[in-house]
């Protein structure tokens, strides 16, 4: 599965204002909703049900990298949302870091395994030092979509 297949690029934000977990999840969140993947009605819910997956565990998984996620029935397809914060987010990450990458995930219930891709490829990936470097050092939204782009067709190391 590539960034292509689930990453809109309409929700891809490189200026990203929020400072605490929950406040970052609803930009995200609503960078999703501009982009037409999730409903205003469904805003909330789909918050809460990022926020209580992040209970179970902070999705914050090192080196500056969160990949918050949650399926929920009012999604017919995987969408993802891309942010950078300059500044860091407190994100109870595993190694006690800043995030400065995240990656959020909604995906339909009755589609485990396209989740479970997705989740994989954005682990693979964020294993490479020189692409996360480059997409934390993007400036535009477009800087990005390059960069997953380019790591689609395995131009990076991973």
């Amino acid at each position: 599965m590539n960034f292509a297949d689930f990453i809109c690029k309409e929700a891809i934000r490189t200026d990203l204002q929020a400072t605490d977990k929950e406040a970052v999840i609803r930009e995200m969140v609503t960078a999703l909703q501009e982009a037409g993947s999730v409903s205003a009605a469904n805003f909330e819910s789909i918050v809460q049900a990022i926020l209580k997956r992040e209970e179970l565990g902070s999705t914050g998984i090192g080196r500056g990298v969160a990949v918050p996620h949650t399926k929920h029935p009012t999604v017919d397809k995987l969408s993802g949302a891309v942010a950078v914060s300059e500044s860091g987010v407190d994100f109870s990450s595993l190694d006690g870091e800043p995030v400065h990458l995240l990656f959020l995930l909604v995906s339909p219930p009755d589609r485990p395994g396209d989740h479970l891709r997705a989740l994989e490829n954005i682990s693979r990936r964020l294993r490479d030092e020189s692409f996360c470097r480059f997409l934390i050092q993007s400036k535009t939204s477009e800087d990005v979509w390059q960069l997953l782009e380019e790591a689609d067709n395995n131009q990076f190391g991973s």
